[in-house]
């Protein structure tokens, strides 16, 4: 039985689904066959796929008369455990861009939205201070209150709550400035707000905490990166060259500070006309699937220049939260389902895959 399954791969991890652990409950009662394959994230992008390889090398074994497969995901980490800033995350991905204006916090929070209708656990930490979008996207009614108007509420060790929206656990620095006030703070202070949304923040427990970064390469990216060890980061960039040459900076500050880069996205990419369906490159295609290339960096997909995406977002609504026929929603879930494969391969790599033997049980 375990021989037949061990023809699975995991295409990403590059090993059969036995020796990775991922074959759980397996139980043979005459014909009957059950077993639940456990997958290390609930985005893995070939989940279907691997239900269906695995049902079938079964089925064709002698004497199988009927298969039941169930799938599951427990999400893998190579955090170390700590109490000082979010022992309950097991991932942390800074979304970065080396400039602004390329739709990075837009990025950010649609990744969020589609790792989280997967079935993940997430928090949405928006870091940057010097324009905090993320309560605007994510559909929080006015900047300083919660959506019901009344202040953020503490747990009785003087944590702060998130709030709760669309899912996801979301905590800004928008919530605590007065509307249209600038931030002009040095780089202790920021450093200190860091600290306090790590660590003075009750998040519980995530899967993925998303952290949505100021451009550029600044105190703030400084500050998180010596912090804590995160698992990665994400980089944001439009096609054009003079976006995909100051994304190269981000890129060189973070191996600069040890932090792998988990994948570059590709924003803005085509636009494509509702009515007809015409395409047209307006900055330019695939300059950073090629920059990616070169730098040896994933890349987790690319998405189009779209109305729609602008005016959900104004809404509040990320479009990661339509349905699978709506192309733009599709593209935010595909990108997920790329990053949180990267996170399992890192995570393997850190070796974090160990996982008990199978038990047989007839």
């Amino acid at each position: 039985m375990l021989e037949a399954l061990a023809k699975i791969q995991d295409p990403d991890l590059h090993r059969d689904i036995v020796s990775l652990g991922f074959i759980r409950d397996l139980q043979i009662d005459g014909g009957t066959v059950k077993f639940t394959i456990e997958l290390t994230t609930p985005a893995c992008p070939v989940r279907k796929q691997m239900e269906e390889g695995a049902r079938q090398v079964v089925a064709a074994l002698v004497g199988v008369e009927q298969v039941e497969v169930t799938m599951t995901s427990r999400v893998t980490t190579s955090r170390e455990p700590q109490l000082t800033y979010l022992p309950g995350v097991l991932n942390t991905v800074a979304v970065a861009s080396g400039k602004g204006g390329v739709g990075k916090s837009t990025v950010a929070a649609n990744l969020a939205v589609a790792l989280m209708q997967t079935g993940a656990r997430v928090g949405l930490m928006d870091a940057d201070v010097y324009g905090p979008c993320i309560p605007k996207l994510m559909g929080v009614v006015r900047q300083g209150s919660s959506q019901e108007g009344g202040a953020l509420q503490q747990t009785e060790g003087g944590k702060m709550i998130p709030l709760l929206m669309h899912g996801v656990k979301i905590m800004s620095m928008g919530f605590f400035l007065p509307k249209n006030e600038a931030v002009v703070w040095r780089g202790p202070m920021l450093h200190k707000m860091v600290q306090e949304f790590l660590g003075r923040v009750e998040w519980g427990e995530l899967d993925y905490l998303v952290i949505d970064l100021p451009p550029g390469t600044g105190d703030i990216q400084l500050s998180l990166c010596q912090t804590i060890p995160l698992t990665g980061a994400v980089i944001v960039s439009t096609p054009q060259d003079m976006a995909l040459e100051v994304a190269s900076k981000a890129i060189l500050m973070f191996e600069k500070l040890k932090t792998p880069i988990l994948g570059i996205v590709e924003n803005m990419s085509y636009y494509a006309c509702s009515q007809c369906g015409y395409r047209e490159d307006i900055f330019g295609h695939g300059g950073a699937r090629e920059a990616g290339e070169k730098a040896e960096i994933p890349f987790l997909g690319e998405i189009p220049l779209d109305a729609h995406i602008r005016r959900s977002s104004d809404e509040g609504r990320p479009v990661a939260m339509e349905p699978a026929d709506s192309s733009v929603a599709r593209a935010f879930h595909e990108v997920a389902g790329r990053l949180a494969a990267r996170i399992s391969i890192a995570n393997a790599a850190a070796g974090t895959l160990q996982r008990p033997p199978v038990v047989i049980m007839r």
